[in-house]
């Protein structure tokens, strides 16, 4: 069976790395799927899940990731994000609670800046809280 070797790496630490028969994450320009030798590809991820599916138990690895970049050779996948949290990590409250505070500053943001920190926060927020939804339903 052909597998792949997935890193997925955070500034703080290493949160995955293993061999995988499957790989989806949240791409600039939609949802990518990556397999064992797949075509060379560097591309920005967007906030999204990471879902890892692994060679050794077949059991889904879950990662939520605010961003970042992807880089797949034939025989390995390794993505670098800008935050990544494991999926048993995840806590809802806290990503309520941080999605109301970027709402409340979006309505009192006092410049264009301002307003697109907290546009950006609340979008990764939404984003969070989506793939907690997901990944709790399974």
């Amino acid at each position: 069976m052909a597998t792949i070797h997935v890193d997925v790496v955070s500034a703080e630490e290493l949160i995955f790395s293993g061999e995988a028969k499957f790989v989806a994450l949240p791409g600039e320009a939609g949802e990518l799927g990556i397999l064992p030798r797949h075509t060379p590809l560097i591309t920005r991820i967007k906030p999204g899940a990471v879902r890892i599916e692994r060679a050794d138990n077949g059991q889904e690895e879950f990662v939520f990731v605010a961003g970042g970049i992807l880089e797949v050779q034939p025989h390995g996948v390794t993505v670098l994000a800008d935050t990544a949290i494991r999926g048993h990590d995840l806590d809802e409250a806290k990503a309520e609670e941080a999605k109301r505070v970027a709402a409340e500053a979006i309505k009192n943001a006092k410049s264009d800046l301002d307003l697109a920190l907290a546009q950006g926060e609340f979008a990764t927020m939404a984003a969070q809280l989506a793939a907690i939804r997901k990944f709790r339903k399974k």
